[in-house]
């Protein structure tokens, strides 16, 4: 029997507990999308950082190849050439360049599951190409970002899909932890306009505050990136296999 655990956000699960797993970190809006994107316009890599001092530091030895990203507070952080939006992401600004990304939450994630056997980024926007990567490992764990310290619903949201896919050709051979079953049914209950769902989550509400609400569209774009990325916890970096 294949087991199947969500952890709603990362303090939930000691790390020495993720070693057995393939870990898919979900940090949907906007991180997780945003390093999809990247990597599928041409980014050779994406290395995240906890901290917009240490991205700063590491890029100087090779500032002509790297795209410094982030946030802090949704908003782009001062000096960097790029904030966390997908659609800022393009062939022209990263295509092989290396990005260097800081995020509030989105970068915690990785660091927290740097144990597991594999870390693999989801989202709304690779699916089903996550799904199709992990569906034959016996130990899968999903662990949501969540937002300064609290459960996200749009990252739920995410976990729940993965779920979905995952448990519908034959239910009896996945053993769901609680927190997964839950995700299943948050999913099943969303309304109908992903996007307008992801508006009233607490991700979403951050960046209608600060005028971004194009990145809710981009995020609610299912399957529209076929993308894997995957962490080397030695090399520390995300690339596509």
């Amino acid at each position: 029997m294949q087991q199947l655990r969500v952890f709603n956000l990362p303090r939930q699960v000691a790390p020495e507990e993720l070693s057995e797993s393939a870990v898919v970190v979900i940090d949907l809006l906007r991180a997780s999308s945003t390093i999809c994107q990247a990597l599928a316009a041409g980014a050779r890599e994406v290395v995240p950082f906890l901290e917009v001092e240490e991205a700063l530091a590491a890029s100087v030895a090779d500032r002509a190849n790297v795209v410094l990203g982030g946030e802090r507070g949704g908003l782009r952080i001062e000096g960097f050439d790029l904030g966390n939006s997908p659609s800022e992401y393009t062939a022209a600004s990263v295509g092989g360049r290396r990005v260097f990304l800081t995020t509030t939450n989105g970068t915690r994630a990785p660091d927290h599951a740097r144990q597991a056997r594999r870390v693999i980024v989801g989202a709304f926007v690779n699916l089903s190409a996550v799904v199709k990567s992990i569906l034959n490992e016996p130990r899968i764990d999903i662990l949501c970002a969540g937002t300064g310290g609290a459960e996200s619903r749009e990252d739920i949201l995410a976990a729940g899909a993965i779920v979905e896919q995952l448990v519908s050709g034959d239910r009896t051979q996945w053993q769901l932890n609680e927190a997964a079953q839950a995700a299943l049914e948050t999913w099943q209950a969303r309304g109908n306009k992903l996007a307008l769902e992801l508006r009233f989550t607490p991700g979403g509400v951050n960046l209608l505050s600060i005028g971004m609400d194009r990145d809710l569209v981009d995020c609610a774009r299912v399957d529209s990136l076929p993308v894997v990325p995957e962490l080397n916890a030695v090399a520390w970096r995300i690339t596509l296999p």
